[in-house]
């Protein structure tokens, strides 16, 4: 990390400034903003480009939504939760969690609404960011956070006729709740993370149901239920019982990274989802689609007890042929069958690769920040670019995980960044930046580690760029991340 020694420069009430800008109100923007307030800086502003909080949890109210991580573990270290209803947190409950952070930890205030920030550029002289927004309006901030989430930019496939589509057509993301799926054919296209939730909840609705598959995934059982009362009261009552059980559920889905490392070991995770999927699943030509060509982990590996039962309803068809085109009222595939559907639910993930979604950030000398990823997103820890001065990301390029939290991820990022934007306060210096041979060293290490572990087996996932780089996730255990964070 290198610094500026100029002192900070004069001058600049004559535009609307703050010390701190931060775009997005989800897990990440809550927790930057936490740890700034910690620090003394209460000079800060949240950008939000919708009409309320919650990121991805706001976004996201499809049937069956909800996390595939603990509720326990899925919250804040230091904003626990103690009255989670559920192992596994639904939807509403985790957006109600965020609201109620951003009321206790005092956030809320900085919080401005309806502001879809467009672009922001650096001004070397005057050692700022210039942050401008849809409609025109404009910000000066000494630093920048972008913590707008890699789940947050809908990712729809370039599907022949799509458009000319009559019926209903929605991304799972989008979700058409004035819609009345009931006694409707109802095409869902795609097998992931929300489809495997969508299809078990509207299945006893529909007339008839097709899936689109495209890869099936590896699923293995959720355990899901809710605490009974007993065990909500003593995680209510009992701080350190509750702090235990976060440990206990941190180690226990942390051990798992040595699968990710070592892709032999990944075997016994196979062997346990066919016996999953047997035991729901009859008729062997179904089991034959459903059943995975490629190393379990290689693509995200699936949290799921209903999913299996529903599709091998008679209502339900699984089909593994493309999608040609769409017509007016049906669907064309690729081995000649027209489908006739209601509606189409694109069930098909987020922009993962596209972090900066339509913004366009502007550094040193004039390089964008798509410039300097041209050949594929990389960052120092996820957080810092060379040539992009006192600019942090959080959620940013390797720092997903296929195992563990990804709040523990925030949270390490966001005290590491508050702890450098304290150093730029506390110095009085102009700029906090990463050196580029530091940054370079860093990406050697991700792309040697990456390389070995099991996304680099043979499949095709979001966590690869088209180059085939690892561009998302961290490869290596979350423990190892938060000590480089620690300090």
């Amino acid at each position: 990390m290198a610094t500026s020694a100029a002192s900070a420069p004069e001058g600049l009430a004559a535009r609307r400034r703050v010390f701190a800008a931060v775009v997005g109100t989800g897990f990440s923007g809550l927790a930057i903003a936490h740890a700034l307030k910690q620090d003394g800086l209460d000079d800060i502003v949240l950008l939000e480009r919708a009409g309320s909080l919650g990121g991805t949890w706001r976004d996201n109210t499809y049937p069956g939504c909800a996390c595939d991580i603990p509720s326990h573990l899925y919250s804040f270290s230091f904003a626990p939760k103690r009255d989670w209803t559920r192992v596994y947190a639904p939807q509403p409950e985790i957006r109600e969690y965020l609201e109620r952070c951003a009321d206790a930890l005092d956030v809320r205030r900085h919080v401005r609404f309806g502001r879809e920030v467009v672009a922001a550029e650096w001004d070397e002289r005057r050692a700022a960011w210039s942050v401008r927004m849809r409609g025109g309006e404009e910000i000066e901030a000494r630093v920048l956070v972008l913590a707008t989430g890699a789940l947050a930019n809908p990712a729809v496939p370039p599907i022949p006729g799509l458009e000319r589509f009559r019926g209903a057509r929605f991304h799972s993301s989008r979700w058409d709740h004035g819609y009345d799926l009931r006694g409707k054919r109802v095409a869902v296209i795609g097998t992931g993370a929300s489809a495997i939730q969508i299809v078990p909840r509207i299945q006893p609705e529909v007339a008839r149901l097709l899936v689109v598959q495209r890869t099936p995934p590896w699923i293995l059982p959720r355990g899901d239920r809710a605490f009974r009362g007993w065990e909500m009261a003593l995680l209510r009552a009992l701080p350190p019982l509750r702090w235990l059980y976060r440990q206990l559920l941190y180690w226990t889905f942390e051990t798992r990274i040595v699968g990710f490392e070592r892709p032999v070991l990944m075997r016994a995770a196979e062997w346990w989802a066919r016996r999953h999927m047997e035991r729901s699943v009859r008729d062997p030509a179904l089991r034959a689609r459903l059943t995975p060509s490629y190393r379990a982990g290689c693509k995200r590996i699936l949290l799921s007890d209903d999913y299996y039962p529903a599709v091998a309803r008679s209502n339900v068809e699984v089909v593994t042929e493309p999608v040609r085109e769409v017509e007016e009222r049906s669907l064309g595939l690729a081995d000649g069958r027209a489908i006739d559907v209601d509606a189409i639910v694109l069930a098909t993930g987020f922009a993962v690769q596209e972090y900066l979604g339509g913004l366009a950030v502007t550094g040193r000398d004039g390089v964008t920040l798509r410039d300097y990823w041209r050949e594929g997103a990389r960052a120092w820890l996820g957080m810092l670019v060379p040539g992009f001065p006192n600019l942090f990301l959080l959620n940013g390029p390797n720092t997903g995980l296929g195992h563990n939290s990804m709040v523990v991820m925030i949270e390490g990022q966001a005290r590491w960044a508050a702890r450098a934007i304290r150093l730029l306060r506390e110095r009085g210096v102009a700029a906090v930046e990463v050196r580029p041979e530091i940054e370079a060293a860093h990406h050697g290490w991700i792309e040697r580690h990456a390389g070995r572990a099991v996304w680099a087996t043979g499949c095709t996932s979001w966590y690869l760029d088209e180059r085939g780089r690892n561009t998302a996730l961290w490869p290596a255990s979350a423990t190892a991340f938060r000590a480089r964070t620690a300090r």
